[in-house]
């Protein structure tokens, strides 16, 4: 079994286990059954990496943001000779509420990416339980 491609992999698992002649278990099906638990937890995985990706990009975006607004801010107040007035207080009050529109912004997308993996594998866990029954069925 030298070779990582799934596919081969099965291959080499399922011939070797055919080679054992075991009464009432058909080890095609059960072999079907592995290969899509483990497809559905590679699906899974890669949803998982989209949504982790998809947070560090939302956090990258939130802080170049951020650091813009906050260079606009002090390049307001160096501009003016006189103390800081009224409105630099509103923009203080704006950028804590962007922050936090943000935040919740990225507690959403952290969600969106866990319910889907999770959905995923749900799904999968009921199809394998069908299967088993079906299985079992045949036998009897």
């Amino acid at each position: 079994m030298e070779s990582t491609n799934p596919n081969m992999l099965f291959a080499e698992y399922t011939k070797m286990l055919g080679q054992f002649k075991l009464p009432g278990i058909d080890i095609g099906a059960l072999m079907e059954t592995q290969r899509k638990d483990i497809e559905a937890l590679a699906t899974a995985n890669s949803t998982a990496i989209a949504g982790v990706q998809a947070l560090g990009q939302k956090q990258a975006e939130i802080l170049r943001e951020t650091m813009a607004g906050v260079q606009t801010l002090l390049t307001q107040v160096a501009s003016r000779s006189t103390e800081p007035g009224g409105q630099t207080g509103e923009l203080v009050q704006q950028a804590m509420h962007k922050a936090l529109a943000d935040m919740q912004d990225l507690a959403e997308t952290a969600y969106r990416a866990q319910s889907e993996s999770i959905a995923v594998v749900t799904k999968r866990a009921a199809e394998h339980v069908e299967e088993l029954k079906a299985l079992l069925q045949q036998k009897k």
